[in-house]
Protein backbone atom coordinates (compact mmCIF):
# COMPACT_ATOMS: atom_id res chain seq x y z
CA UNK A 1 0.00 0.00 0.00
CA UNK A 2 2.07 3.08 -1.14
CA UNK A 3 1.62 6.10 -0.23
CA UNK A 4 0.82 8.94 -3.20
CA UNK A 5 2.83 12.28 -3.68
CA UNK A 6 -0.47 14.26 -1.89
CA UNK A 7 0.03 11.67 1.16
CA UNK A 8 3.71 12.50 1.80
CA UNK A 9 3.11 16.34 1.21
CA UNK A 10 0.27 15.67 3.67
CA UNK A 11 2.32 13.42 6.55
CA UNK A 12 5.70 14.91 6.04
CA UNK A 13 5.66 15.53 9.94
CA UNK A 14 4.96 11.71 10.47
CA UNK A 15 7.45 10.96 7.72
CA UNK A 16 9.81 13.07 9.53
CA UNK A 17 9.94 10.55 13.15
CA UNK A 18 12.44 7.97 12.48
CA UNK A 19 10.32 5.56 15.06
CA UNK A 20 7.62 5.98 12.21
CA UNK A 21 8.39 7.07 8.69
CA UNK A 22 7.08 5.66 5.52
CA UNK A 23 6.44 2.09 7.13
CA UNK A 24 4.59 3.35 10.04
CA UNK A 25 2.44 5.66 7.75
CA UNK A 26 1.75 2.73 5.34
CA UNK A 27 0.41 0.73 9.04
CA UNK A 28 -1.72 3.48 9.43
CA UNK A 29 -3.42 3.76 5.84
CA UNK A 30 -3.80 -0.20 6.25
CA UNK A 31 -4.89 0.11 9.62
CA UNK A 32 -8.88 -0.31 10.46
CA UNK A 33 -10.19 1.65 14.02
CA UNK A 34 -13.72 1.67 14.74
CA UNK A 35 -14.95 4.31 16.97
CA UNK A 36 -17.90 3.74 19.13
CA UNK A 37 -19.81 6.86 19.82
CA UNK A 38 -19.35 10.23 18.13
CA UNK A 39 -20.52 12.16 21.25
CA UNK A 40 -17.98 13.90 23.27
CA UNK A 41 -14.73 11.15 23.24
CA UNK A 42 -15.51 10.04 19.79
CA UNK A 43 -15.59 13.68 18.41
CA UNK A 44 -11.88 14.28 19.01
CA UNK A 45 -10.30 10.87 18.66
CA UNK A 46 -11.95 10.49 14.99
CA UNK A 47 -10.69 14.07 14.24
CA UNK A 48 -6.99 13.11 14.74
CA UNK A 49 -7.55 9.57 13.73
CA UNK A 50 -9.05 11.38 10.28
CA UNK A 51 -5.72 13.79 10.10
CA UNK A 52 -3.41 11.34 11.08
CA UNK A 53 -4.10 9.23 7.92
CA UNK A 54 -6.01 5.88 9.55
CA UNK A 55 -7.05 4.06 6.37
CA UNK A 56 -10.56 3.55 7.53
CA UNK A 57 -12.42 4.91 9.94
CA UNK A 58 -15.88 3.28 11.50
CA UNK A 59 -18.63 5.26 13.41
CA UNK A 60 -21.52 3.18 15.11
CA UNK A 61 -23.98 5.85 16.57
CA UNK A 62 -27.54 5.95 16.83
CA UNK A 63 -28.01 9.66 17.76
CA UNK A 64 -29.35 12.93 15.99
CA UNK A 65 -27.46 16.04 16.74
CA UNK A 66 -28.57 18.06 19.27
CA UNK A 67 -28.01 21.99 19.98
CA UNK A 68 -27.06 20.60 23.95
CA UNK A 69 -24.16 18.78 22.12
CA UNK A 70 -22.40 20.98 20.62
CA UNK A 71 -20.86 22.66 24.06
CA UNK A 72 -18.11 19.35 23.84
CA UNK A 73 -18.71 17.56 20.72
CA UNK A 74 -16.42 18.96 18.62
CA UNK A 75 -17.31 17.01 15.07
CA UNK A 76 -20.68 18.72 14.60
CA UNK A 77 -21.81 21.87 14.09
CA UNK A 78 -25.48 24.17 14.16
CA UNK A 79 -26.23 23.24 10.18
CA UNK A 80 -25.94 19.71 11.81
CA UNK A 81 -28.63 20.03 13.70
CA UNK A 82 -31.01 16.81 13.70
CA UNK A 83 -29.20 15.00 11.36
CA UNK A 84 -27.65 11.46 12.50
CA UNK A 85 -24.63 11.96 13.94
CA UNK A 86 -23.04 9.20 11.82
CA UNK A 87 -23.76 11.29 8.63
CA UNK A 88 -22.56 14.29 10.27
CA UNK A 89 -18.89 13.00 11.69
CA UNK A 90 -18.38 11.47 8.04
CA UNK A 91 -19.18 14.58 6.12
CA UNK A 92 -16.47 16.06 9.06
CA UNK A 93 -14.42 13.45 8.66
CA UNK A 94 -13.82 14.36 4.33
CA UNK A 95 -13.13 18.16 4.88
CA UNK A 96 -10.38 16.97 7.90
CA UNK A 97 -9.01 14.08 5.14
CA UNK A 98 -10.45 13.20 1.78
CA UNK A 99 -7.97 9.67 1.93
CA UNK A 100 -9.42 8.68 4.91
CA UNK A 101 -12.66 5.74 4.27
CA UNK A 102 -15.54 6.39 6.87
CA UNK A 103 -18.05 3.35 7.05
CA UNK A 104 -20.68 4.08 8.93
CA UNK A 105 -23.46 2.62 11.41
CA UNK A 106 -26.59 4.69 12.35
CA UNK A 107 -27.72 2.31 14.96
CA UNK A 108 -27.42 1.90 18.71
CA UNK A 109 -24.58 -1.33 19.69
CA UNK A 110 -26.57 -3.88 20.86
CA UNK A 111 -25.97 -7.84 21.79
CA UNK A 112 -27.40 -8.51 18.88
CA UNK A 113 -25.28 -6.66 16.20
CA UNK A 114 -22.25 -6.45 18.22
CA UNK A 115 -20.49 -9.47 16.68
CA UNK A 116 -20.96 -8.53 13.03
CA UNK A 117 -20.24 -4.69 13.95
CA UNK A 118 -16.64 -4.88 15.91
CA UNK A 119 -15.45 -7.95 13.69
CA UNK A 120 -12.63 -7.04 11.62
CA UNK A 121 -11.61 -3.77 13.42
CA UNK A 122 -7.79 -3.51 14.33
CA UNK A 123 -8.85 -1.20 17.41
CA UNK A 124 -11.77 -0.23 18.87
CA UNK A 125 -12.22 3.48 20.49
CA UNK A 126 -15.19 3.05 23.03
CA UNK A 127 -16.76 6.42 23.89
CA UNK A 128 -19.80 5.28 24.96
CA UNK A 129 -21.49 7.18 28.18
CA UNK A 130 -23.31 4.56 29.57
CA UNK A 131 -22.54 1.56 31.37
CA UNK A 132 -24.14 -0.84 29.48
CA UNK A 133 -22.73 -0.18 26.59
CA UNK A 134 -18.95 0.24 27.85
CA UNK A 135 -19.67 -3.38 29.08
CA UNK A 136 -20.88 -4.90 26.28
CA UNK A 137 -17.99 -3.62 24.32
CA UNK A 138 -15.34 -4.58 26.51
CA UNK A 139 -17.44 -8.10 26.30
CA UNK A 140 -17.14 -8.44 23.30
CA UNK A 141 -13.99 -7.20 22.12
CA UNK A 142 -12.40 -9.65 24.41
CA UNK A 143 -14.38 -12.56 22.57
CA UNK A 144 -13.34 -11.40 19.21
CA UNK A 145 -9.74 -10.70 20.34
CA UNK A 146 -9.53 -6.98 19.80
CA UNK A 147 -8.16 -4.14 21.66
CA UNK A 148 -10.34 -1.18 22.73
CA UNK A 149 -9.45 1.83 24.02
CA UNK A 150 -11.54 3.03 27.45
CA UNK A 151 -12.28 6.39 27.82
CA UNK A 152 -14.72 8.12 30.25
CA UNK A 153 -15.67 11.68 31.75
CA UNK A 154 -17.18 12.65 34.55
CA UNK A 155 -17.90 16.77 35.66
CA UNK A 156 -14.18 17.63 35.85
CA UNK A 157 -12.45 14.01 35.44
CA UNK A 158 -11.83 11.64 33.10
CA UNK A 159 -10.07 8.57 33.01
CA UNK A 160 -8.79 6.11 30.20
CA UNK A 161 -6.82 2.76 29.75
CA UNK A 162 -6.28 0.02 26.62
CA UNK A 163 -8.16 -3.44 27.15
CA UNK A 164 -5.58 -5.87 25.25
CA UNK A 165 -7.10 -9.20 24.24
CA UNK A 166 -6.80 -11.74 27.29
CA UNK A 167 -7.64 -8.56 29.56
CA UNK A 168 -7.13 -6.92 31.92
CA UNK A 169 -10.37 -5.66 31.27
CA UNK A 170 -13.31 -3.20 31.70
CA UNK A 171 -14.56 -5.91 34.45
CA UNK A 172 -10.99 -6.11 35.84
CA UNK A 173 -11.56 -2.44 36.94
CA UNK A 174 -15.24 -2.61 37.07
CA UNK A 175 -16.74 -6.27 38.17
CA UNK A 176 -20.33 -4.91 38.37
CA UNK A 177 -22.18 -1.86 36.93
CA UNK A 178 -23.26 0.95 39.66
CA UNK A 179 -26.84 1.22 41.36
CA UNK A 180 -29.51 3.42 39.96
CA UNK A 181 -29.04 6.56 40.79
CA UNK A 182 -25.14 5.75 42.51
CA UNK A 183 -23.46 7.11 39.21
CA UNK A 184 -25.06 10.09 37.24
CA UNK A 185 -24.43 10.78 33.73
CA UNK A 186 -23.06 13.91 32.29
CA UNK A 187 -26.89 15.14 31.44
CA UNK A 188 -27.58 14.90 35.14
CA UNK A 189 -23.96 15.98 36.28
CA UNK A 190 -22.85 18.35 34.04
CA UNK A 191 -19.47 18.02 32.27
CA UNK A 192 -16.79 20.83 31.18
CA UNK A 193 -16.37 20.52 27.30
CA UNK A 194 -12.86 20.71 26.81
CA UNK A 195 -12.25 17.79 29.30
CA UNK A 196 -13.61 15.36 26.15
CA UNK A 197 -10.98 16.82 24.52
CA UNK A 198 -8.38 16.17 26.48
CA UNK A 199 -9.43 12.08 26.66
CA UNK A 200 -10.61 11.66 23.89
CA UNK A 201 -7.39 13.16 22.19
CA UNK A 202 -5.59 10.69 24.25
CA UNK A 203 -7.75 7.83 22.71
CA UNK A 204 -6.59 8.28 19.71
CA UNK A 205 -2.90 8.72 20.37
CA UNK A 206 -3.22 4.79 21.94
CA UNK A 207 -5.32 3.77 19.29
CA UNK A 208 -2.10 5.24 16.98
CA UNK A 209 0.40 4.01 19.46
CA UNK A 210 -1.37 -0.13 18.77
CA UNK A 211 -1.53 0.15 15.18
CA UNK A 212 2.13 1.54 14.56
CA UNK A 213 3.61 -1.07 17.39
CA UNK A 214 5.13 2.07 19.08
CA UNK A 215 5.99 2.63 22.75
CA UNK A 216 4.22 1.29 25.91
CA UNK A 217 0.16 0.73 25.76
CA UNK A 218 -1.76 1.79 28.42
CA UNK A 219 -2.61 -1.61 29.36
CA UNK A 220 -2.42 -2.85 33.00
CA UNK A 221 -2.91 0.72 33.85
CA UNK A 222 -5.57 3.41 34.69
CA UNK A 223 -4.65 6.84 33.64
CA UNK A 224 -6.94 9.21 35.26
CA UNK A 225 -7.04 12.96 35.05
CA UNK A 226 -8.27 15.88 37.11
CA UNK A 227 -9.14 18.91 35.23
CA UNK A 228 -9.08 21.39 37.85
CA UNK A 229 -5.91 20.97 39.47
CA UNK A 230 -4.41 19.56 36.51
CA UNK A 231 -3.12 16.50 37.03
CA UNK A 232 -2.87 13.07 35.71
CA UNK A 233 -2.43 10.06 37.77
CA UNK A 234 -1.83 6.84 37.12
CA UNK A 235 -2.75 3.04 39.02
CA UNK A 236 -2.24 -0.48 38.16
CA UNK A 237 -5.04 -2.27 36.88
CA UNK A 238 -4.20 -5.84 37.32
CA UNK A 239 -5.97 -8.91 35.58
CA UNK A 240 -8.63 -10.31 37.86
CA UNK A 241 -8.05 -13.81 37.73
CA UNK A 242 -11.99 -15.01 38.21
CA UNK A 243 -12.95 -12.29 35.76
CA UNK A 244 -15.61 -14.06 33.74
CA UNK A 245 -14.44 -12.17 30.73
CA UNK A 246 -11.01 -12.31 30.83
CA UNK A 247 -10.59 -14.83 33.13
CA UNK A 248 -10.09 -18.94 32.54
CA UNK A 249 -13.25 -20.18 31.48
CA UNK A 250 -14.42 -16.70 30.06
CA UNK A 251 -17.93 -16.93 28.54
CA UNK A 252 -18.05 -16.75 24.59
CA UNK A 253 -21.75 -15.33 24.12
CA UNK A 254 -22.14 -11.83 24.02
CA UNK A 255 -25.04 -10.30 26.69
CA UNK A 256 -26.46 -7.63 27.50
CA UNK A 257 -26.91 -8.86 31.10
CA UNK A 258 -26.15 -5.11 32.92
CA UNK A 259 -29.35 -3.67 30.91
CA UNK A 260 -32.35 -5.19 32.68
CA UNK A 261 -34.83 -3.58 30.70
CA UNK A 262 -35.95 -3.60 27.18
CA UNK A 263 -34.98 -0.67 24.59
CA UNK A 264 -37.74 1.44 22.97
CA UNK A 265 -36.62 4.13 20.36
CA UNK A 266 -38.34 7.42 19.63
CA UNK A 267 -40.30 6.20 16.47
CA UNK A 268 -41.66 3.35 18.40
CA UNK A 269 -42.77 5.21 21.02
CA UNK A 270 -44.33 7.82 18.73
CA UNK A 271 -46.69 4.57 17.25
CA UNK A 272 -47.43 3.59 20.65
CA UNK A 273 -49.15 7.07 21.07
CA UNK A 274 -50.87 7.07 17.88
CA UNK A 275 -52.21 3.87 18.89
CA UNK A 276 -53.57 5.02 21.62
CA UNK A 277 -51.84 2.21 23.76
CA UNK A 278 -51.85 3.05 27.93
CA UNK A 279 -48.57 3.30 28.99
CA UNK A 280 -46.95 5.02 31.72
CA UNK A 281 -44.19 7.30 30.41
CA UNK A 282 -42.07 8.67 32.69
CA UNK A 283 -39.40 12.04 32.11
CA UNK A 284 -36.10 10.83 33.92
CA UNK A 285 -34.23 14.13 32.99
CA UNK A 286 -33.45 16.89 35.48
CA UNK A 287 -36.25 19.77 35.88
CA UNK A 288 -34.20 22.37 33.99
CA UNK A 289 -34.02 20.11 31.02
CA UNK A 290 -38.02 19.49 31.46
CA UNK A 291 -38.60 23.28 31.12
CA UNK A 292 -37.28 23.60 28.34
CA UNK A 293 -39.69 20.73 26.32
CA UNK A 294 -41.12 17.62 27.45
CA UNK A 295 -43.60 14.83 25.88
CA UNK A 296 -47.38 15.79 26.32
CA UNK A 297 -48.40 13.04 29.07
CA UNK A 298 -45.20 12.25 30.69
CA UNK A 299 -44.65 12.55 34.34
CA UNK A 300 -41.33 14.26 35.81
CA UNK A 301 -39.18 12.13 38.04
CA UNK A 302 -35.48 12.67 37.93
CA UNK A 303 -33.52 9.63 37.96
CA UNK A 304 -31.85 9.81 40.90
CA UNK A 305 -34.89 9.97 42.42
CA UNK A 306 -35.99 6.50 40.66
CA UNK A 307 -35.56 4.11 43.23
CA UNK A 308 -37.67 5.95 45.99
CA UNK A 309 -40.48 6.87 43.51
CA UNK A 310 -41.02 3.37 41.87
CA UNK A 311 -43.28 1.95 44.12
CA UNK A 312 -46.04 4.73 44.01
CA UNK A 313 -46.37 2.92 40.01
CA UNK A 314 -48.51 0.08 39.05
CA UNK A 315 -46.02 -2.99 39.14
CA UNK A 316 -48.25 -4.53 36.48
CA UNK A 317 -48.54 -1.17 34.23
CA UNK A 318 -46.26 -1.04 31.15
CA UNK A 319 -43.73 1.54 31.98
CA UNK A 320 -41.48 3.75 29.43
CA UNK A 321 -38.81 5.73 31.06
Amino acid sequence: MELTLAERNRYERHLALPELGEDGQKKLKAARVLLVGAGGLGSPAALYLAAAGVGTLGIIDGDTVDLSNLQRQVLHGESDLGRRKTDSARDRLREINPNVSVETFPERLTASNAREVLSGWDVVVNGADNFPARYLVSDACQILGIPHVHGAVYRFDGEVALFPPGGPCYRCLHPSPPGPGESPSCAEAGVLGALPGVIGTIQALEALKWALGLGEPLAGRLLLFDALSLRFREVKLPKNPTCPACGPGASAKIQEKDLPMNEIDAPELKAKMDAGESFLLIDVREPDEWAIGRIEGAVLVPLATVPARCSEWNPDAEIVL
